[in-house]
């Protein structure tokens, strides 16, 4: 786990991504976040999980070797959401400590948790439609469900940035706070849950959040697909290039 740390100071597990200053994810980085998470699970001391970066982004997506468009090939796309899935199947509850953007699937993981605590620098995208293909990492469940269908609708058509003072009043973020304070906060909030019996919130988790990994599973079989459709097309080989360049794209619906 040479990319993540992980330590536990009473109940509460920590994970932090150490691949600054973006922390751009691949299959090995989310592997190493669900092992760490299933390593909790087996944990009674452990009540509740910060996930938490350094460096300028809390996950600005995904990057692949040999990908000049951070998008994976088909087999690591299949490796990858696996992986993802087994975040979703985990039991304790998770406080993401965004202190920068998250984009694209690097929302996907902030999403994954049950809380988010952020401040107003953070940045937030679904910036998949940008790039002309369709969104992943389970955000097709995880966005509406948060934010309700139609905000989601708005983010994942438009791959709109929205900053965290925004991300707050629309309920993407819990708790808003200065830049500086944003790990310190999301531990304090992972303490008041730990201090509350652990049966009691691992059962409370279990029936909110009933049937939640089996929709995201299921969205992820479309959303993978799709992905391997879309990234054949002309408009995804525009949407990477536009990117890269900086400019607005030419889509052609091709």
């Amino acid at each position: 786990m040479s990319d993540i740390a992980v330590t536990r100071s009473d109940h509460v597990g920590m994970i932090v991504i150490q691949r600054p200053p973006h922390n751009f994810f691949d299959v090995d980085l989310i592997r190493d976040i669900a092992d760490a998470l299933e390593q909790f699970d087996q944990d009674a001391q452990v009540r509740s999980v910060v996930l938490a970066a350094d460096g300028k982004a809390f996950c600005a997506g995904a990057k692949f070797a040999g990908s000049s468009s951070g998008a994976p090939a088909s087999a690591e796309g299949r490796r990858l959401y696996e992986q993802a899935l087994r975040i979703f199947d985990c039991r304790k509850p998770i406080v993401a400590a965004i202190q920068g953007p998250a984009i694209g699937g690097g929302l996907g993981v902030a999403l994954a948790a049950d809380f988010r605590v952020a401040c107003p620098e953070a940045r937030f995208s679904v910036n998949f439609t940008r790039l002309g293909i369709h969104p992943g990492f389970g955000l097709s469940v995880t966005l509406p469900e948060l934010i309700g269908r139609n905000r989601a609708e708005l983010l994942l058509y438009t791959s709109r940035r929205i900053d965290g003072e925004e991300a707050f009043a629309i309920g993407l973020v819990n708790e808003l706070v200065e830049q500086a304070n944003v790990r310190e906060r999301a531990v304090a909030l992972a303490e008041e849950i730990a201090a509350c019996g652990p049966l009691g919130v691992l059962a409370s988790r279990e029936t909110l959040r009933s049937g939640l990994a089996g929709r995201v599973r299921a969205a992820v079989s479309r959303e993978q697909a799709e992905q391997e459709r879309l990234m054949a097309t002309q408009d995804f080989a525009e949407g990477v290039k536009s990117t890269a360049e900086r400019r607005p794209a030419s889509f052609i619906g091709r």
